[in-house]
């Protein structure tokens, strides 16, 4: 038993060594790891073989960081639920993404109206509102403006937009200028209309999370209590957690009180969630 965990030991060492030391395994791990940010700058979302190699190398640092903190039952463990974290991580930073474009409609409504209004056509407007435009928005109608610029109708680039953000905000700024070319109309105000009932929808969001911090805070402070209550103990008592995981019982309490604590954190974030549409 100590022999074998000796090997793993020495194995995870050696592992840990090799990513540091070599070029080619840091590339490896650039690599791995750029679909990531990929997602955070851009919304892209990691094809599958993107993905795999994200979730290895979750489970690999997992490894090392469980066996070097707890030992090598809680580096299983670790290892099991890593890859799952990764694309749960993932599919989180797309969401963020869509959001915060979404919450930017104000900004696009508005550049939009403005150049509307300063002669310019509806698909010039378009393809002219990224340079006023910033972050996840600026980035979007930046494509947008390319697609257009390669000669895609305007209708299909708009489509293809509300489609990667998945918004009721885009959808209906996509429906107001697309209708505007079919039956004509004012855009310009509907669009300043349309940003100025977004921006008052923004403010009551924001006015009702600074109601409820306080409130959201208790809550993810007793969430996060008994992990913080373990980290202490192991302070003071080294080799704490590994005695109480190294057993099969011990093993199956630490991953319920786990599972129980994530549980928790999912059911606080979705009571306190405020959703703007």
């Amino acid at each position: 038993m100590i022999a074998s965990a000796a090997a793993l030991g020495l194995t995870v060492a050696l592992l840990v060594e090799f990513l540091v030391g070599s070029r080619s395994a840091r590339s490896w791990v650039s690599g791995s790891l750029e679909p990531l940010r990929r997602t955070m700058r851009e919304g892209h979302l990691p094809s599958v073989p993107e993905r795999v190699r994200l979730a290895i190398l979750a489970g690999l640092a997992s490894i090392a960081i469980g066996w070097f903190v707890a030992g090598p039952g809680v580096a299983a463990l670790l290892a099991a639920v890593a890859p799952f974290g990764a694309v749960a991580t993932v599919n989180r930073s797309a969401a963020r993404y869509r959001k915060a474009a979404a919450r930017s409609l104000p900004d696009l409504a508005r550049a939009v109206a403005d150049s509307l209004s300063a002669g310019q056509s509806p698909r010039g407007s378009l393809a002219a509102a990224a340079d006023s435009l910033e972050h996840e928005i600026g980035f979007e109608m930046a494509r947008l403006g390319h697609q257009l610029d390669l000669g895609a109708p305007t209708g299909e680039a708009l489509d293809g937009m509300a489609e990667r953000l998945a918004s009721e905000r885009i959808d209906a700024f996509v429906g107001a200028v697309k209708s505007q070319r079919t039956t004509g109309g004012d855009l310009a105000g509907l669009l300043r209309r349309l940003a100025d009932g977004a921006a008052e929808r923004d403010r009551v969001a924001d006015d009702a999370r600074t109601a409820t911090a306080q409130a959201r805070f208790t809550g993810y402070l007793v969430a996060a209590m008994p992990i913080g209550a373990a980290l202490f103990s192991e302070a003071a008592s080294p080799g704490l957690i590994a005695s109480v995981a190294g057993s099969v019982p011990g093993t199956i309490l630490v991953l319920l009180s786990i599972l129980l604590q994530a549980f928790a954190f999912l059911a606080i974030s979705r009571i306190a969630r405020i959703e703007v549409s």
